[in-house]
């Protein structure tokens, strides 16, 4: 039988060591790649083809669930399997709405992180165990509904937002992103005026209270 093909995307290198340890202990198991980041996930996805991508939500430059939403529109055969240290009902429908396949807490038993893998590659969909089934059966039955102002933003009007939160200029975002200063000042400007938010403060403030970047930066 072929091995699962599994590529790590974590900004922790301490938490990707023990992931990696822990996977080598598989048999069925193949790593195939490690990313610090979203964008370096999607670079490797487009070179080695892993049947799964465990992926943390908060890393820099693009975070996990907009990473997931790339990767389901570009890649619809590698499946995502979100990291988080959050169970609750908010974060878990994020992960769906993003196309995430799979949801494991990071203080979950090592045990059922072969089963999420072993799960998704066959297709199936994996909830961690800490995930109660009264919050399960809340975010299936949400997933396709309400949409938070986060959710109304295009996936590169959420790129800027993350960049903007986490501190890069005007001409940053405009090199990071391979556009020109023009334009990526035009994507700022209908970012603001989607949210209704004028100042750089105050999206800074949004992305970290909806949970788009972390508050320690």
């Amino acid at each position: 039988m072929a091995k699962v093909r599994v590529l790590l995307a974590d900004d922790h290198g301490l938490f990707r060591a023990g992931i990696r340890a822990l996977l080598r202990t598989l048999d069925e198991v193949e790593i195939v790649g490690e990313a610090a980041d979203g964008r370096e996930a999607l670079r490797l996805i487009a070179t080695q083809r892993p049947d799964v991508v465990l992926m943390d939500i908060m890393m820099p430059s693009l975070n996990g669930l907009d990473a997931a939403a790339r990767i389901g529109r570009a890649f619809p055969r590698t499946r995502v399997v979100i990291l988080s240290m959050n169970a609750d009902e908010d974060s878990v429908l994020k992960a769906l709405r993003a196309g995430a396949a799979g949801y494991l807490v990071k203080t979950a038993d090592p045990a059922e992180l072969e089963l999420a893998i072993r799960a998704v590659a066959r297709g199936e969909r994996f909830l961690s165990a800490a995930v109660s089934e009264h919050v399960v059966a809340a975010c299936l039955g949400r997933v396709d509904k309400e949409q938070t102002s986060l959710d109304r933003l295009t996936s590169r009007q959420r790129e800027v937002l993350q960049l903007i939160a986490e501190g890069h200029t005007t001409k940053e975002i405009a090199v990071k992103l391979v556009i020109s200063a023009k334009t990526a000042e035009a994507y700022r400007g209908e970012l603001m005026k989607a949210l209704e938010i004028h100042d750089i403060a105050s999206l800074t403030r949004y992305a970290i209270r909806t949970g788009l970047v972390s508050p320690d930066g």
